[in-house]
This record gives structure tokens, C-alpha cells and sequence, in this order.
């Protein structure tokens, strides 16, 4: 049976991983501490809860129970219910889906593991917009990248903007995150891997005329500065996303991070 807890009051201490995940601060550290992370949305939590994440609590409208249902019966977890406007007060903002999950990380596999079987790869390195990295993996989970790379200091795929942003594709795609900056490229070369850097720079190869080989891993950079200089000179070949003329003349040599990583995908799975 689904344990159906009522709750009324949006200080409920029983409700803390949903309050304290609104500050970033507090956020950082229930994460060290706990290892958890919020899910918001029927197809997102279906999808969190499907690849293996245990599941906390949940807090829902009522509205929730009967499209829910076959999901909760399965759930060994308390489900708080409460009125629109208390999950609405507990979450900070309003919540248009009505339906939030508290689930439990799991361990990161190592790189080497995660693109063992892979042919196509994407390594973001210090994206720090959780939203860019969210939809960044939907771009890789629709048009079929077989993983996804991140550099240390990248923001958190399961952060719950991203979460949101990539409609549930962080649980679609495998990824891993390296622990050595510097030197972990050197684990994707090792493993067959060429090194692609994506780049404005006129003098790099198109997109559409680049030979990928086997196996490639196409590394984006931030938001702002793009690749690091290390890491361009680590790439075994840059490419680029060529611009119309016009678009040239206007000052416009690029796109940002999403749009790219979109086209970019495309013509990398394209390739194999």
C-alpha cells in the first residue's frame, strides 16, 4: 500500500530535503552529506525512479495519486500529500507540475567505465549554467551520443534545474566525471578516443567535413571563454560550426553552448 503521510504546514520538518534544497548553499552540502536529489514532474520522476535512484519521500498534490499510482505502489517511501499552495510554499516557487521526488544519488562510475562501450562522446568542460548542462544532455540523448564527459568543475547534471531542463535525459545517457582535469583527456585517448574541439576559430575544420573516425569525443567549452588553451592543445583536431557570411559581417562567429552542442551532435552520431 502507499503510505500516504497528510501534511499541512510547510515548515514539516519531515518535508527538509524539499525546504533546504531551495538554498544553494545548504543544497551544496546535503548533497556532500547525503547524497540526495530532487526530481519535479510525472515523466521526470517515472524516469529517476526507473534507473534505479532509491526514492527518499514524495511530496504531491492530491491530484497526483490516481495518474501516479502505479508508480507509488511500487515505492517503499513515505508520499506526502498536501494542498497546492503548501507544496507550492515548500518549494520556494510555484510548482506547475504539482509532483516532487527526494531520491538518493548513485555512485558515478569512472570514466574509462562510462565510454568502455561508447563510439560517440561528448566532454563538457566548466559549464557552470546548470540549465545549458540540463539541456545539453537532452540534445545528446535525442540524437544519440552515447555519453557524456564531465570536466571537475562542471556544473551538477542532477542539480534540479538541469534535471528539469533535460526532461529526465541525465537519466538516459551515461556519464561520469573526471577527477583530474590535466590529465584525465588522457584516459579517452587511452581508450581509442580522438580528441575533437569545438571552436569558433575560422582556421578550424568544419563540422560537416570532419572524419571522426571510430571513436570520437567532441569537447565544448563554457559558456563565456570556451576551451581552455590546454585543452586545445590537447585535441587531436579542431572543428568548427561554420557562420553564413552575413552573419560574419555582423560580428556573429558563433552560437551559444546549446544551440552548438545540438548541431554538433547531430553531425558527430551522423558520422559513425
Amino acid at each position: 500500500m502507499v503510505h500516504q503521510v497528510p501534511v499541512t504546514d510547510p515548515a514539516d520538518p519531515r518535508l527538509a530535503d524539499y525546504t533546504r534544497l531551495r538554498d544553494v548553499n545548504l543544497r551544496k552540502s546535503l548533497e556532500a552529506e547525503h547524497g540526495l536529489f530532487i526530481a519535479e514532474g510525472e515523466k521526470v520522476i517515472r524516469r529517476a525512479i526507473g534507473t534505479g535512484h532509491p526514492v527518499r519521500s514524495l511530496l504531491m498534490a492530491r491530484r497526483w495519486l490516481d495518474p501516479l499510482a502505479d508508480l507509488l505502489s511500487g515505492v517503499d517511501a513515505p508520499v506526502y500529500v498536501a494542498d497546492d499552495d503548501v507544496v507550492e510554499a515548500v518549494a520556494g516557487f510555484p510548482v506547475h507540475r504539482g509532483a516532487l521526488a527526494s531520491l538518493q544519488r548513485l555512485p558515478l562510475p569512472p570514466v574509462k567505465d562510462v565510454v568502455a562501450t561508447a563510439r560517440r562522446v561528448l566532454v563538457l568542460e566548466d559549464l557552470v549554467d546548470h540549465g545549458n548542462v540540463g539541456a545539453i544532455f537532452r540534445c545528446a540523448a535525442a540524437l544519440g551520443v552515447d555519453a557524456v564527459v564531465l570536466a571537475p568543475r562542471c556544473a551538477d547534471p542532477l542539480y534540479r534545474r538541469s534535471v528539469k531542463v533535460s526532461m529526465g535525459a541525465v537519466f538516459a545517457v551515461p556519464y561520469a566525471r573526471m577527477t583530474n582535469w590535466r590529465d584525465d583527456l588522457g584516459v579517452l585517448r587511452a581508450a581509442g578516443f580522438g580528441l575533437f574541439a569545438l571552436t569558433p576559430d575560422a582556421s578550424a575544420v568544419p563540422l560537416d567535413e570532419a572524419d571522426f573516425g571510430d571513436r570520437a569525443a567532441l569537447m565544448l567549452g563554457s559558456e563565456g571563454d570556451g576551451l581552455s588553451s590546454h585543452w586545445m592543445d590537447e585535441a587531436d583536431r579542431l572543428v568548427r560550426i561554420p557562420m553564413s557570411d552575413a552573419a560574419l559581417a555582423n560580428g556573429v562567429d558563433s552560437l551559444n553552448v546549446v544551440a552548438a552542442a545540438a548541431i554538433a551532435c547531430h553531425d558527430l552520431v551522423r558520422s559513425r
